[in-house]
């Protein structure tokens, strides 16, 4: 399954527990908050200022 924008990191997370160490490696270190579990992929980016293409690319390769 694809990873889109609009999937919550939650999701993200479950589909792919190996997606982990790619958001952390784009500077998304707190993946076990409690937002993180209601925000977006573009959200997130978004607020930790992230290439939201870069990112989608790597989590999909």
């Amino acid at each position: 399954m694809k990873i889109t924008k609009d999937m919550l990191i939650g999701e993200i997370l479950k589909q792919n527990p190996k997606a982990a160490e790619i958001l952390m490696g784009f500077g998304m270190g707190c993946l076990g908050c409690p937002s993180s579990q209601m925000e977006t992929l573009e959200e997130a980016a978004n607020v930790h200022g992230i290439d939201l293409d870069k990112l989608l690319e790597e989590l999909n390769k």
